[in-house]
């Protein structure tokens, strides 16, 4: 019999499977379960970009793209990062069409990974980053953020993670699982430390279109960071596209070159459907976008108001579509809680330490759901609530 442990990758035995990954397994075995776990829009795609990919396929668009993507779909994602975020990507060289965000992470990470190079990840953080920087045969540098700091990297942290051995940070704002952002002011001093030096970025910036109040700032705009700064984006937040599966990353020349290398080798290009959707997205989607995004906000208002009227603590997101409330203060893990509160009172919620260490203490709710979902679980996390006091 062949012992698989002896054959299989050690790389990627050692690799936990997501904590996430828990919850949805235990969702599929109940029911009457009200779930607020998934970072998915509960919007369907718009109709009009749906069209464009009913309307490729109807005309037999089902061939093999580029391997960067159609050059149109570039050439909008080009004006698309200019229009909206003052970013500037050549669509012939610069910018290369991925299957979502993921993948976009992924190939940046193996296209500047060399072994035993350190990578720094702010934390808490979305669930692939630190394994796929092991995969590639890096180290992951877990910095972690505070709620008193509105969970945004502070320069201090910054320094304090840097060695001779650094070779990016990735820097993930509006952030997954907290809802932080990093305004221009936030960002300034965190540029003063990396101007200097050869670290890169990796900049996740994914819920890019999802803020409230403040408008989205890259740190690829700032003097000196284009050059040293991968921006990866996509379509399944801020277009409702989630199973399309496509995102982009744009990068200068000789980075993108050595991506498209990968890409090539792995994926060879993306869905030809969703790349002639996208090019409706871009063009046509700001509408969708901001009806969405004034439709978060409602429920992100709508969600904080309760909890604290229901004596949870949660400092305000201005960002994504997640609050991170604290849960620690009721007496168990926050493993135990949303456990607890999932068999109990059949509400799902995701435990803070399922995004890394310091995430321990809080949970995860999504408020990509409709607001009469999110009164049921509010009035049956209440019921909870009240009943570990009464206990106490």
């Amino acid at each position: 019999m062949l012992d698989y442990n002896r054959i299989l990758s050690e790389k990627v035995l050692g690799t936990k499977p997501s904590g996430i990954r828990k919850f949805f397994d235990l969702l599929e075995e109940m029911k009457d379960v009200i779930s607020l776990t998934v970072g998915q829009p509960d919007f369907v795609t718009p109709w009009h970009i749906r069209e464009a990919g009913i309307e490729s396929l109807e005309k037999g668009k089902t061939y093999y793209t580029s391997n960067s993507g159609t050059i149109e779909l570039r050439k909008e994602i080009s004006k698309y990062l200019s229009r909206r975020f003052s970013l500037g990507y050549s669509a012939e060289n610069e910018i290369i069409v991925t299957v979502g965000g993921s993948e976009a992470i992924d190939i940046a990470l193996r296209a500047v990974i060399n072994k035993g190079d350190e990578i720094i990840i702010p934390s808490p953080c979305f669930v692939c980053y630190d394994p796929l920087v092991s995969i590639s045969g890096g180290i992951p540098v877990i910095v972690n953020t505070r709620m008193e700091d509105k969970f945004k990297l502070t320069p201090e942290l910054l320094k304090s993670a840097i060695t001779p051995k650094t070779k990016a940070l990735i820097l993930s704002y509006p952030n997954n699982p907290t809802g932080a952002i990093m305004t221009k002011e936030d960002l300034e001093p965190i540029v003063e430390i990396l101007r200097d030096t050869d670290i890169l970025v990796i900049s996740d910036e994914i819920y890019a279109e999802l803020t409230y109040g403040k408008n989205h700032c890259s740190i690829a705009t700032f003097e000196g960071m284009r050059e040293r700064t991968i921006v990866v984006n996509g379509f399944s937040k801020a277009y409702a596209m989630t199973g399309w599966r496509l995102g982009y990353v744009a990068a200068p020349v000789p980075i993108t070159e050595q991506m498209l290398k990968i890409h090539q080798y792995c994926i060879m290009c993306s869905p030809t459907t969703s790349q002639f959707a996208a090019i409706q997205a871009m063009r046509e989607g700001d509408p969708d976008v901001r009806m969405m995004c004034d439709e978060y906000d409602r429920r992100r208002r709508y969600l904080l108001h309760h909890l604290e009227r229901i004596d949870i603590d949660c400092f305000e997101p201005e960002g994504a579509f997640y609050v991170f409330p604290y849960v620690g203060k009721f007496g168990m893990t926050s493993e135990q809680f949303c456990e607890r509160l999932l068999f109990e009172k059949g509400v799902a919620i995701v435990p803070g330490g399922a995004f890394g260490d310091c995430g321990e203490g809080f949970a995860r709710i999504s408020y990509a759901y409709s607001i009469q979902h999110l009164t049921v679980a509010l009035e049956r996390i209440e019921e909870f609530v009240n009943e570990l006091k009464a206990q106490n």
